[in-house]
């Protein structure tokens, strides 16, 4: 049975810590908002872009002479995984729901006897992956000193990939990220961006036909680069939004959590005070009876 003392000692504790989650939740409501706006306005920018890459990519069709990065390696052995998640904690399942999908891909992979690279950004994906398969992490690209993400963020991490895909290390690459829903609506998302694959439109097939000049081979190798650090941008956009909005979720959660428990332990620490305060008057009666 705690005492009184350490009844009033948790329950200064508990408010304490209600005080941090609360400001934790404002914060992250107030960076949510520029984060989901960004996410939203770069949405449509990604989607054109990969319908007209889609448009010439089905033009050129599978020729030998179109860009290695549609056509690929011709095999599929060997994958690059790119593990996108946030650099701090505190934002509830977000971090593990993409690794576990990440996960999942890894063993689908293994068992089907390919071999599996991992490159990760983002601090808390690689502590988790680390601990089971550090044998197939091949890099990290830390972005902690980032106060605000930007198109060149994703241009480093494109530059790294190609280099890695020029030198013949992989033949699939596939980035893993959450994809912005709702504040409480965070859905782990894969993309393969090598070699590159395009949905197919409604209508497209049939709409306008355009001579290019150069060739699609030639646009396409100069557009295909571009498209992936556009399709890693958008993901570390939707990334940022879905990070602060499971921050903001978790963060209300524990300060409805943190209120309860001192609801608990206050009622707890007058149960036990007017317990003492019995007990004393107890006493006083008794002595004074004996005298």
């Amino acid at each position: 049975m705690p005492s009184l003392k350490d009844l009033k000692n948790r329950i200064a504790s508990v408010k304490s810590t209600r005080k941090i989650t609360k400001a934790m939740q404002m914060v992250a409501a107030a960076k949510l908002r520029r984060a989901q706006e960004a996410a939203e306005a770069a949405r449509p920018y990604a989607e054109r872009f990969d319908a007209v890459l889609g448009q010439l990519a089905a033009s050129v069709g599978g020729s030998d002479t179109g860009p290695k990065l549609l056509s690929g390696t011709g095999k599929d052995d060997v994958h690059m995984l790119v593990v996108i998640t946030a650099e701090r904690g505190l934002c509830g399942g977000f971090n593990t729901n993409i690794v576990k999908k990440a996960k999942q891909k890894i063993r689908e992979l293994k068992a089907a006897g390919k071999t599996v690279k991992i490159l990760t950004v983002g601090k808390k994906g690689r502590e988790q992956l680390r601990r089971e398969y550090s044998d197939a992490m091949v890099g990290h690209i830390d972005l902690s000193g980032i106060k605000s993400l930007g198109y060149v963020n994703a241009q480093d991490i494109t530059r790294d990939l190609l280099n890695r895909f020029d030198e013949g290390e992989f033949d699939v690459a596939t980035i893993f990220y959450a994809s912005f829903q709702s504040v409480i609506a965070q859905t782990p998302t894969a993309m393969q961006v090598i070699p590159a694959q395009f949905d197919a439109q409604d209508g497209e097939t049939t709409g306008p036909l355009y001579e290019y000049e150069p060739s699609e081979e030639a646009i396409l190798a100069d557009l295909l680069p571009r498209g992936i650090a556009t399709q890693i941008f958008a993901a570390l956009l939707e990334n940022a939004a879905s990070e602060q909005g499971a921050r903001m979720s978790a963060m209300d959660n524990a300060t409805r959590n943190a209120g309860e428990m001192i609801d608990k332990l206050t009622i707890q620490y007058n149960r036990s005070r007017q317990a003492v305060i019995t007990n004393e008057l107890i006493e006083i009666i008794s002595g004074a009876e004996a005298l």
